[in-house]
Order: structure tokens, then sequence, then C-alpha cells
């Protein structure tokens, strides 16, 4: 099998990313001829190796092309960095900005097949002075991509966003028949880069039961019914909108493909309820791929050596198979 570069961005230094990615290429359950490398601060991944016993041999290299041997690590190193570890800092938010731009650049030119994102810290990129809410709008703007949707990957329940890092009392002026129409068309795009094909897809309400015709709201009658009726006239199967206290039970039980959700919370909630070490999050929309464990920085258990690698492992096992 020919080796599949993936580039995997340290994260914050302060959070469990150096912890999770040391773990997971050691594992052994990483996809057979995967060739991850990191970037990011190589002391940094050398104590983090250390603190959980690695055997893994970490090594710099200018030209990531060069195979490394089983049992070295390759880091294209950024540092060094001094931070602070368990918390948020400005030189964090650094290097975190700076190795997704390179990871990009690395992907563009084909130097990846796909680049996986450890966790970052929001406080961190705004300590560091970059306007980024995350990741995902990170790298839309270093892609020059103006529509994109985050969208979250289980074995049993998948779901994609219509809006992402926003105040929840803004949600309901963002939601527009436009924005609905483009989230269900990622929708539906994402479920083909999953090899699903024909996906059925469930869109859930903004409201409590999903309006009731009006009564509890009108984003259902203005935005998502109007915009679920312009899919299915381009030929999707999309069905809804349906109350949200409802659908997640119908995606569960293998109703539906992909759910579309309206809000943030609304569909990380279930998500991470059944999935919280096993979910990953990919960005759809991109001209590169990008997958990213599904939880945050932990800072409460970093360096310790009690984080688990396996939302890291799956994110770049699917990273591997993803197709633009």
């Amino acid at each position: 099998m020919r080796a599949k570069r993936i580039a995997i961005t340290m994260g914050d230094p302060g959070g469990i990313g150096p912890e999770v990615i040391i773990k997971a290429v050691e594992s052994g359950r990483l996809t057979a001829g995967c060739e991850p490398v990191v970037l990011g601060d190589i002391d940094v991944m050398r104590e983090a190796a250390k603190m959980c016993n690695s055997k893994l041999s970490i090594v710099s290299v200018l030209d990531i092309s060069i195979p490394a041997p089983k049992g070295v690590l390759k880091v294209l190193d950024m540092g060094p960095i001094s931070f602070t570890k368990g918390a948020p800092s400005r030189n964090a938010g650094r290097i975190i900005v700076e190795s997704v731009r390179k990871a990009v650049a690395l992907a563009q030119k084909g130097d990846v097949a796909g680049i996986v994102t450890a966790p970052a810290s929001k406080e961190s990129i705004k300590k560091a002075g970059f306007p980024w809410p995350g990741h995902t709008e990170m790298l839309a703007d270093f892609t020059r991509t103006e529509r994109f949707a985050m969208m979250f990957v289980s074995e049993k329940l998948k779901v994609i966003l219509c809006t992402i890092h926003i105040a929840l009392t803004d949600v309901p002026h963002m939601i527009t028949k436009k924005r609905v129409l483009s989230t269900l068309m990622h929708a539906e795009k994402g479920a083909l880069m999953l090899g699903i094909d024909a996906p059925k897809i469930g869109v859930a309400g903004l409201n409590p039961h999903a309006g009731e015709a009006g009564i509890m709201g009108k984003e259902e009658l203005s935005a998502i019914i109007p915009a679920v009726e312009a899919a299915r006239q381009q030929g999707m199967d999309v069905h809804g909108p349906y109350p949200p206290d409802v659908i997640f039970h119908k995606a569960n039980n293998g109703e539906f493909d992909m759910v579309v959700c309206m809000y943030h919370d609304q569909g990380l909630i279930p998500f991470k309820m059944i999935a919280f070490d096993t979910g990953v999050n990919m960005t759809v929309g991109l001209p590169v791929i990008r997958t990213s464990p599904d939880h945050g920085t932990a800072f409460d258990i970093a360096w310790s050596n009690k984080a688990n690698p396996s939302s890291m492992i799956e994110a770049v096992n699917l990273a591997l198979r993803l197709n633009i």
C-alpha cells in the first residue's frame, strides 16, 4: 500500500494535543500506510513523549517527503516556544495559527494528503491577536473558502451545522433559506466524501416542536421549509424539519444518514453524548481534507498522561479515507 502523508498540527501546547498525538501514533491503531508528520515544537513533542513513556523517536525534518522508519515520528519544527501547561497563552496562539497556515500550504501543494488539527484554545488564538473564533474559520480564511460547513462524524450519528461559533441570541437572524440550503448541499457532499451514496438527510427545526406551524417561531416557515423544498427539487433526499427533541432519536436508530442542525449545541450535545471519545470533526467545502478530534484542549487534565487518544486516532483514519 502506498503511504499517505498526513499533516498533524500540534494544537495548543498547553492542552492535550501533544499527548494524544503521541499516543495515537504509538497505538498501532492508525490505518496501514499512514505516514504522520507533526507541525509544531519538537521540544514540546519530545516532552510529551517522555511523559507518556513513549518509545517513539521524535526527529526534526526539513524534507517531509523522506520516509520515516517504524518507531520514528517526524516533526516539522516550528519552535522553540514558551507556554503555560494547562492554560491558554499568547505564544500558544501563535504556534497554533502558524502550524495550520503551514499545513494548508503543504496540502495545497499536494505534499500531504490531508490535515488533522489537534485541539486549539480559542482564548490562546485571541491572546495572540488573531480574529478567528476557531480552526474552521481559520482554515476557510487560509484557503479563501466562502462556503463551508462543520460536520461531525461517528459510527451511528452524523451531524452538520447551519451556524457555527456565534452567540445563541444571533442564531435566529442567521437562519435563512440560502444558508439552510447551502448547509443541505454540504451535507450531501459530506456524505459522498464518506462514501454514502444517495444519503437520506433529516433536518432539525430551530424552535420547540419545529415551530408548531408558526406558533412557537417563524423560522421554519420562512427559511427551513423553503430550503428543504428547494433541496428536494434538486433531487436530494431531504426530510423535515422535525422537532429537535425527536430527530436525533430517529437518526440514532438509522432513519437518517445525516442530520442538519441549526446551531452548534443543538448538534453537539447529542453527538458528544454518544461519541465523545470517538467522534471526529471534519470541514466540508474546503479544497483540502481536514479533520480533528471532536474534543477540546482539556486544560484540566493536560500534561498528566490522562488523555484518551481515541478521537485523534479516528480523526487521522478518517482523513486517510476521505475524498474531496
